[in-house]
């Protein structure tokens, strides 16, 4: 059995290039919409704590990607732009070749960060 990933280039290492691309591609996406987050691995997906308290993470099986938002509200409340993903409480699920829409990620992100405020999220 290989050794359990200790940060995010490991998690990736091993992933096939379709899964690993747009992962990468995921990942600077949350980098982007939350430059203070810090990386790391929890529960063996990768995944973003802010101000020590998870954020989103994500991973790969073998038949999807999923971006997880570590919240069934988030994932509720924009369920109306989701309808074309697989979803159940907290996660949402992708195939390689049809990542999510950055701008759909970045809204969702930042919706994770208002609510570990404790604020209301923006709807746009």
């Amino acid at each position: 059995m290989a050794a359990k990933p200790k940060t995010i280039d490991e998690y990736l290492a091993v992933l096939t290039a379709d899964k690993r691309a747009a992962l990468d591609k995921l990942r600077r996406t949350i980098k982007a919409a939350a430059p203070k987050a810090e990386e790391g691995i929890s529960y063996g997906l990768a995944a973003f704590r802010l101000d020590g308290k998870p954020l989103v993470a994500f991973g790969a099986t073998a038949n999807h990607c999923a971006f997880y938002p570590m919240s069934s509200s988030t994932v509720e409340a924009h369920q109306d732009e989701l309808e074309n993903y697989d979803t159940s409480k907290g996660t949402i699920r992708f195939h390689a070749d049809k990542p999510l829409p950055v701008a759909l990620v970045r809204k969702l992100v930042k919706a994770r960060i208002a609510e570990n405020e404790g604020r209301p999220a923006k709807s746009k």
